[in-house]
């Protein structure tokens, strides 16, 4: 699989899963250990308009600030300083990550918009828990005042207002209901 080349002020889904789909996460101390390290590598390189960390795998949803090669740099750093933390915590060695993280450039803004809310709702999709109060999504820090490294006046502007926000999600995750109820 040839990989899409990453241009500056684009828009990228990168995600990445565990090898042979094993865990990548074992528990909240190795998210919170993840997203200090991408705070730490991807400073001023990228600007984060999404995330979500499932156990084996995890999306994110970036616009590059600076050229492919800083940030593919920068992400390789955060992977490998990541795996080697959990490679000695969970005492295993080898690759923990699927070979390349995956990248789709997004091709519009309504792209955007829907992969926001995709990102958001994997909990829903993967283990049918409420995306609302999953801590290890950036949905949270759309309804909180709290400092965030994530673009959130540029992704509420997106969707016009934090209501819209709230509203847009609330009826993917209905449709999702509705899919799955069987009478």
């Amino acid at each position: 699989m040839k990989l899409e080349v990453l241009e500056k002020d684009r828009y990228y889904h990168i995600y990445n899963r565990g090898i042979n789909g094993n865990n990548i996460f074992e528990n909240d101390a190795n998210k919170h250990y993840f997203l200090k390290q991408l705070g730490k590598y991807s400073e001023d390189k990228i600007s984060i308009f999404a995330y979500c960390l499932m156990n084996n795998h995890f999306h994110l949803v970036i616009r590059l600030n600076v050229e492919e090669k800083e940030v593919t740099q920068a992400f390789s750093n955060l992977f490998n300083s990541y795996a080697k933390a959990f490679n000695k915590q969970t005492q295993r060695t080898g690759s923990l990550f699927e070979k390349h993280f995956k990248r789709i450039m997004l091709k519009d803004e309504n792209y955007l918009k829907q992969l926001i809310i995709y990102v958001h709702l994997n909990p829903k999709h993967h283990f049918d828990l409420d995306f609302k109060d999953f801590k290890f999504s950036s949905y949270q820090a759309f309804l909180s005042d709290k400092e965030t490294k994530i673009e959130r006046d540029e992704v509420l502007t997106l969707f016009g207002d934090l209501e819209n926000f709230i509203f847009c999600h609330n009826q993917k995750n209905n449709l999702l209901n509705e899919t799955y109820t069987f009478e």
